[in-house]
């Protein structure tokens, strides 16, 4: 049985920051709930407030904020065996606690029963049976977390049930599956859904919770909601334990755009890929850009024929509209790329090109790849290129020299220092500046020229920098690429430069990083005789 309304149920905050090297403070967990309640998400599991002092912090903070849409769930175990559960030190915390919902974990395979909290399968069902009724007396929505529930399932199915019915009994407004080890497979998951509702009856609702650790924590839910699962629980792109959770993210679009199920609605879910990044950056994580639907290449082009495809009806080499997730559609610049792509690339820089300068462009494009450019990921410096061909590309600078001496003291000490001499406007300026290595010191000796002339410049920062060695072999003479992102606060784009010496390479990339700025800027008087640019 399936239904179309599917309660979605995050669990980033807790069972995320289990991931390794996951970790918020108090404050940055609010602004994720604040996030995920714009995009509409239904219940936010914040923690366990009894677990340690940061999660009362959270608590006490949550506490005074105001959502719009969804409910926090506080998270707890079930009572201790030699205590009641009125008498429970955590379940009185989360009785008393603010939380609306409150989402109890209990034990549901013997061989847990035996090996780690060595109680009786009948006192297990007393434990569950009695932290279910406790809470529920305390005016709370309670949720049962069936841990291990396909393990065990496997293993014992009746015993799985009743722990499940133990819950439902006592008042619980929902069990969830877990396959709290990620050892399942979509049948099986499907197989054991089926059976849950079957033996339970549609009055009780069942949820479905899965990790991913044979890649299948999407795939499984999808089967669980298949079989008349109606509440999905994930985490925010799939962090989580070892190989992570099932990423709520690619959930969401699944089962409601694909699957046409009701979760957040299309204004909402046109929020999905800011949401996706915003968790991401906080937690410092580099947005993983193949993520299914919200990634950078999530609707990237490549090909010519493909590229002429989308261009013709993109729904033949697309499954759905980026805009619907608040992606959008690129078009990839190498050697494999048609003049389309130019075209396309050029029109939206502003610029005007016929079919034979696009194909000039594509020519260029495919001799500087065979020297080791890439541009996929550089399209500052793409753009530099389609505004030579176009005529509308004025240098920055005109360049004297640089020079950039690195010592490294007896006591291990290393300094940087830059100098370097352009001409700007007529005038000829020679700065040195000093930096942690060679890139940042050359930055900084160039800002300390052009900023006098191109102030505006200043606000520009460079927030990644990669090398790649090409052609391995060559060991220590081999040519580098590198690639240096640089953002106003607002766009972030890319550049790159080859050449044997790195920090030639990083130069080039460096220059392209800044002119791509200026040279979209109203159009400006040539300040001196202006030199052809090479890349």
């Amino acid at each position: 049985m399936t239904t179309n309304k599917i309660e979605t149920y995050d669990a980033t905050l807790r069972d995320g920051m289990q991931g390794e090297g996951m970790s918020l403070t108090a404050a940055e967990k609010v602004r994720v709930v604040r996030k995920l309640d714009e995009l509409g998400v239904d219940v936010i599991e914040a923690g366990f407030p009894a677990s340690n002092p940061k999660e009362l912090e959270l608590f006490e903070l949550l506490a005074q904020e105001e959502l719009q849409h969804a409910q926090i769930a506080a998270f707890g175990m079930t009572r201790r065996r030699d205590v009641a559960a009125q008498d429970d030190p955590a379940l009185q915390i989360l009785a008393e606690c603010f939380a609306p919902v409150c989402t109890i974990v209990g034990k549901t395979w013997r061989l847990h029963l035996e090996k780690v909290v060595r109680v009786s399968a009948e006192e297990n069902l007393e434990l569950i049976r009695d932290s279910v009724a406790f809470l529920v007396g305390a005016g709370k929505r309670v949720i049962y977390d069936a841990e291990h529930f396909f393990d065990g399932y496997r293993d014992d199915p009746e015993y799985s049930v009743a722990c499940l019915r133990a819950a439902a009994v006592a008042g619980a407004e929902r069990v969830v599956l877990c396959d709290t080890n990620g050892s399942s497979l979509p049948q099986q998951i499907a197989d054991a859904t089926r059976a849950v509702r079957e033996q339970l009856g549609v009055e009780v609702a069942v949820g479905i919770h899965c990790h991913n650790d044979l890649e299948v924590g999407v795939a499984n839910s999808l089967a669980a909601v298949a079989e008349g699962a109606t509440q999905v629980q994930g985490t925010m792109n799939g962090i989580g334990e070892r190989t992570g959770n099932a990423n709520l993210v690619t959930l969401i679009a699944n089962l409601e755009l694909r699957l046409g199920h009701d979760l957040i609605g299309p204004e909402r879910m046109a929020k999905l890929t800011e949401t996706a990044h915003f968790v991401d950056e906080l937690l410092n994580k580099n947005p993983d850009p193949a993520a299914a639907w919200v990634g950078r290449s999530a609707f990237a082009h490549k090909g010519g024929l493909h590229v002429a495809g989308v261009r013709a009806d993109a729904t033949t080499f697309e499954h759905s509209e980026p805009s619907l997730v608040g992606n959008e559609r690129e078009l990839l610049v190498s050697e494999l790329a048609g003049k389309h792509t130019v075209l396309e690339k050029a029109a939206a820089a502003g610029l005007t090109l016929d079919d034979a300068a696009a194909s000039r462009v594509i020519e260029r494009v495919k001799e500087l790849e065979h020297r080791g450019f890439q541009y996929e990921a550089a399209d500052g410096s793409f753009e530099l290129l389609l505004r030579q061909e176009a005529g509308e590309y004025q240098p920055l600078f005109r360049l004297e020299s640089w020079r950039v001496i690195v010592e490294q003291r007896a006591d291990g000490k290393v300094e940087t220092e830059a100098t370097i001499k352009v001409w700007l406007d007529g005038e000829r300026y020679v700065t040195t500046a000093e930096g942690n290595g060679p890139v940042n010191a050359l930055d900084a000796a160039l800002r300390a020229a052009i900023v006098q002339v191109h102030p505006h410049l200043a606000s520009v920062e460079l927030v990644n920098f990669k090398v790649r060695i090409l052609d391995e072999a060559h060991g220590t003479d081999a040519v580098t690429r590198v690639f240096i992102d640089a953002s106003d606060g607002t766009a972030v784009w890319g550049s790159t430069g080859v050449h044997e010496n790195v920090i030639a390479a990083s130069w080039q990339a460096l220059v392209d990083s800044l002119e791509f700025v200026e040279q979209r800027r109203p159009a400006r008087a040539p300040a001196s005789a202006p030199e052809a640019k090479t890349t």
